[in-house]
């Protein structure tokens, strides 16, 4: 997908003032059994068709007025994802500014866990 200038600037700004992991570091720590929120931020149909495994679905439209609700602690863990790894870092730099402490985007979003072969789910349940 070809973004426009616009969104690509702003998404370049918004990596100055958050983290990102790679998904090798969310594989291993799923692999572990380590505890944390794994949040796909991407549409209901884009959820629907593929996910990471163990994932968790709350869209971008409905995150910052959900996530209170879903996820109360703010120090908790959370790493978010989309298609490619630009929503994502946009969600986090919202639930930064909301006060979430731990909360990290994950580079290449699921087209990176796609290609890397990782396992993927289908269906809106997680």
């Amino acid at each position: 997908m070809k973004h426009n200038p616009g969104f690509l600037k702003l998404v370049e700004q918004v990596k100055q003032r958050i983290k990102e992991c790679s998904i090798a570091e969310v594989k291993a720590k799923l692999d572990r059994g380590e505890p944390f929120h794994f949040i796909d931020v991407r549409e209901d149909h884009e959820f629907a068709k593929d996910h990471a495994r163990g994932a968790r679905h709350l869209g971008r439209g409905i995150l910052e007025r959900d996530i209170e609700t879903v996820i109360p602690d703010k120090q908790a863990e959370i790493i978010l994802y989309c298609g490619g790894g630009f929503r994502s870092a946009l969600a986090t730099d919202s639930l930064q500014q909301m006060g979430y402490s731990n909360v990290r985007s994950m580079e290449g979003g699921i087209r990176a866990w796609r290609e890397a072969g990782y396992p993927l789910e289908q269906g809106s349940g997680s």
